[in-house]
């Protein structure tokens, strides 16, 4: 795997995402964000591109598209080892996404509040985010899917050693991923059951 060159960051749960955000802008990776996240990095100081800038295209139906776009997919997706991949990210100017940090909106806790409208209840069913992840984690001979910020500082540790994290840790790294997203769509799934 190549030294990891941009990061796409977008979490509801904020736990050590400036430690996050200053350790890859000192290794000099890229950090692309969305929102409130986008937000909390800029205002902790840190350099940060949109998404809405990086794809040229903005968010819209009050968030719920905003990166759900073929030049992110396309970053998390190709095959770097496929010149015809490699080939149609050069045609587009696409580039690739080597590391992502994505958490879900938080069903689970809004569900659990006392009173919670159904509507409340559904805005808060994460789209993107798990597509995000299921994206990066498929690739994860080349991507680094982070889903949970307890396991930050394993690959800060791996960035800051080598530029890059190893293939057992990108491995695990995915196996969370779906985990974590079986678990999310298992939830909702109930809920709407009952």
């Amino acid at each position: 795997m190549k030294k990891v060159e941009r990061a796409l960051i977008s979490v509801s749960d904020k736990s050590g995402l400036l430690e996050l955000g200053r350790t890859l802008a000192g290794l000099g990776v890229e950090i692309l964000s969305t929102g409130g996240t986008a937000k909390a990095l800029s205002g902790g100081g840190l350099k940060v591109a949109e998404v809405a800038d990086y794809t040229g295209s903005p968010e819209i139906l009050d968030g719920r598209v905003k990166t759900l776009h073929p030049k992110i997919h396309a970053g998390l997706l190709h095959r770097r080892d496929r010149p015809e991949h490699m080939a149609q990210m050069a045609e587009r100017g696409y580039g690739p996404i080597d590391l992502l940090v994505v958490n879900l909106y938080p069903f689970e806790a809004t569900i659990a509040k006392p009173g919670v409208t159904f509507e409340e209840a559904i805005e808060n069913i994460d789209i993107g985010g798990p597509c995000l992840l299921r994206a990066g984690a498929k690739n994860f001979a080349s991507v680094t899917v982070l889903c949970d910020s307890g396991d930050y500082a394993l690959v800060l540790g791996e960035l800051t050693a080598t530029g890059q994290t190893s293939l057992e840790t990108r491995r695990y790294l995915a196996r969370k991923v779906y985990r974590r997203t079986s678990e999310y769509d298992r939830t909702i799934a109930d809920y709407l059951a009952n």
